[in-house]
């Protein structure tokens, strides 16, 4: 009886100590930088794992905060690794094996300084040509929030003079902010350099030009990258075979952000619009992955269409 008992507890304890594991996964706890781009991600993401029976938590974090969280394990999931905009960073936390790089989901990317077509047919095709026209930029590049990895870039351009550039001044905000300034310049034909990536709705937005010559800073095309924090796919073993097996195309994130930007409709609703229309995505995205409860997931997922 005694031996018995001891089972009954050995078994019961082991059953609790899988419950805690479980719930440990339950809530997925994912950044956002304020970033349009990853905005959709996280909305395709975050649609997923609700239809397999978890919860994602996005907290908009700045980058140098995300990286620190992962490390911490505050943060499970960031889908915003640019490369190499974030070489910096991961040099810190990625190659020293405090954070987890798991998969590449999305290639072809550009994140460079731009400017809008009229100034771009004055002359301005080169990081070189910026200083040309000092007094028309006002010596200003706008970039976006304090801490991201371009502007740490952009600030050593500066540090260093490079492109004689030492006197020019960063200025930093939002993303969202920083649009605004530069729509508001473009409206008066103003002389405006800026941050631009692809993909991003204002690609659609703008008439504008990717500057060459800053490629030793920010590469010629890139890729993004899903960091989680170490250990987490072995921990979460479900959780981290769906994000490994999520890519994403430039077209799929221009879409949806335009929904957003265009329609005023939320990221979510975006995310699982363009899902309804493109069910056949599900097939890879969901392979191998079951619910919460062991089930599989597609027919899930797809019952949330």
């Amino acid at each position: 009886m005694q031996r018995l008992s001891t089972v009954l507890t050995v078994g019961l304890l082991a059953l609790g100590s899988a419950s805690a594991f479980a719930d440990q996964c339950e809530t997925v706890k994912m950044a956002d930088p304020g970033w349009s781009d990853i905005a959709a991600t996280n909305a395709i993401t975050g649609f997923l794992l609700d239809g397999m029976g978890y919860k994602a938590k996005v907290d908009t974090l700045a980058v140098p905060i995300t990286f620190g969280g992962l490390k911490d394990g505050q943060v499970d999931v960031f889908l915003g690794n640019w490369m190499p905009a974030q070489q910096g960073f991961y040099d810190k936390f990625v190659a020293t094996g405090d954070v987890t790089q798991l998969a590449k989901n999305l290639d072809g990317t550009e994140f460079t300084l731009a400017v809008p077509d009229y100034v771009w047919d004055a002359g301005v095709h080169n990081f070189a040509d910026l200083n040309k026209f000092a007094d028309k930029f006002d010596k200003k590049i706008y970039g976006i929030g304090s801490g991201a990895p371009a502007n740490i870039s952009l600030q050593e351009i500066i540090k260093k003079n490079d492109f004689d550039m030492g006197q020019w001044k960063l200025v930093e905000s939002s993303e969202q902010a920083m649009l605004a300034e530069v729509s508001r310049a473009v409206k008066k034909q103003k002389f405006v350099t800026f941050l631009g990536w692809t993909p991003h709705p204002m690609n659609v937005q703008l008439k504008m030009h990717y500057l060459k010559g800053g490629e030793k800073y920010f590469g010629d095309t890139g890729s993004v990258y899903t960091l989680t924090r170490k250990g987490y796919a072995q921990a979460c073993p479900n959780v981290g075979k769906l994000l490994t097996n999520l890519s994403f195309t430039q077209e799929m994130e221009n879409s949806i952000m335009a929904e957003v930007v265009n329609r005023k409709v939320s990221n979510a609703d975006a995310a699982k619009a363009w899902i309804k229309a493109n069910p056949a995505v599900l097939d890879k995205w969901l392979e191998g992955v079951k619910t919460v409860d062991g089930k599989d997931a597609l027919p899930a997922v797809k019952a949330k269409l």
